[in-house]
């Protein structure tokens, strides 16, 4: 195994998803140290360290359909496979990380049988309402072995942001291998790394993600387990993704799209060590730069919220150390996310709706890669004069106000 290089250290956090109730002890609170390192062989950039799974992932609040932007862009890629792949009532989908079914549910309207696989038991429950087949495990190449023998294979297989969750990615995908027929895609998207780093977008770093792609080192990946990585796509989601389509090897030609990004990530510096060590740098200023901002305009008097009880929103305010005394509540739309604390700063989570009552002043955007439609549907909010500070690449007031959209009033 080649040897990885660490750059950046957030200190010991707590997992970012595991929330809590207001009032419990926090010396109950575990925190795990968290570093990015990279290798110095294939470019992977990974953690240093991992958390057991289960306790990730077995209960998991994040619920895909609480977006209705991310269900619309699950649902025209839903249209555009179906169409492209021909797929019908003989046909098979398959998405590994299901979650409640918001892909899923597009294909099964139109009327192509569909499996979900996902390890959440809450998450697989709601899905399984919605009358979408869930298996109710993680994603192995034994379980792939078991669905292909009883001739579960799939002519689309998704997956999702669900790539950066995998501990073991030779196994996985092994797994993608032998569930996908021979003239069958898989879809995957993921974050992009070089949007995280040219984004600064340090936020998505958290114990769930134990691996931060880039195109170079997946390329090798898949050719080692038999696919080839055939297109690849560049798309806004989550701040920035990729799309690959990959086949088994020889199924389809490559795209020119493939080499053009191979080409792309050395000229960017996906080998280079400087680039690593110029997001650690600029990551630690913002850490800084963000409370600062936020100190200044309560030194002013305003009053604060924040806005997405999400997992980078975690990360931010327990790196950069923002708590109750900056942040009165965080507003939320999901249901199992109200009445509990982000974990570590235990600011106190309310339904996004209580927004427009609350009325503070400036509400931190913390789920910032879904900011247009938080924005649109807060627009009552920001008539009546409240504002949203977007905390990455750069703090910024949004609506941006007449004396000063980059700096507080």
């Amino acid at each position: 195994m080649a040897p990885t290089q660490a750059f950046l250290s957030f200190g010991a956090l707590p997992l970012a998803n595991a929330l809590v109730a207001p009032d419990a002890p926090s010396s109950e609170e575990e925190r795990y140290p968290l570093t990015l390192t990279v290798c110095t062989s294939c470019r992977l950039v990974q953690l240093a360290e991992t958390v057991d799974p289960a306790k990730l992932f077995r209960q998991y609040v994040y619920l895909s359909s609480m977006s209705p932007a991310f269900v619309e862009h699950a649902g025209r890629l839903a249209r555009r496979l179906i169409a492209e792949r021909a797929l019908g009532p003989a046909s098979k989908v398959v998405e590994i990380a299901s979650n409640d079914g918001y892909l899923l549910q597009h294909y099964r309207d139109a009327g192509v049988p569909v499996i979900g696989i996902d390890p959440a038991v809450n998450v697989a429950q709601v899905a399984a309402q919605r009358d979408i087949q869930t298996i109710c495990e993680f994603f192995t190449a034994e379980l792939a072995g078991s669905l292909k023998a009883r001739g579960e294979q799939a002519d689309v297989l998704h997956a999702n942001n669900v790539l950066a969750h995998v501990a073991d990615l030779p196994d996985f995908v092994a797994g993608i291998a032998a569930i996908l027929r021979p003239d069958g895609v898989a879809v995957i998207e993921f974050p992009y790394l070089r949007e995280l780093i040219e984004n600064l977008e340090f936020d998505t770093v958290y114990h769930e993600h134990l691996c931060y792609f880039s195109l170079t080192p997946l390329v090798a990946l898949f050719r080692r387990c038999g696919l080839a990585v055939n297109q690849v796509e560049r798309i806004p989601v989550h701040g920035g993704s990729l799309r690959l389509f990959v086949q088994h090897a020889g199924a389809a030609g490559p795209h020119p799209s493939v080499a053009d990004m191979l080409a792309q990530e050395i000229a960017w510096g996906v080998a280079d060590n400087a680039t690593y060590r110029g997001f650690a740098s600029a990551t630690t200023q913002l850490r800084d730069s963000i409370p600062s901002f936020l100190r200044q305009l309560r030194a002013r008097g305003r009053s604060m919220a924040a806005y997405g009880a999400s997992a980078k929103g975690a990360t931010l305010l327990n790196y950069c150390g923002i708590g109750r005394e900056t942040i009165d509540a965080v507003f939320d739309r999901s249901p199992l996310k109200q009445g509990l604390a982000m974990p570590g700063v235990r600011i106190p989570i309310r339904a996004a709706d209580e927004l427009v009552r609350a009325r503070p002043d400036y509400t931190l955007l913390l789920a910032w890669n879904f900011s247009d439609e938080i924005i649109a549907q807060q627009a009552e909010y920001c008539r009546n004069g409240g504002r949203f500070i977007v905390p990455v690449p750069s703090p910024r007031i949004v609506p941006a106000e007449a004396d000063s959209g980059h700096a507080p009033p």
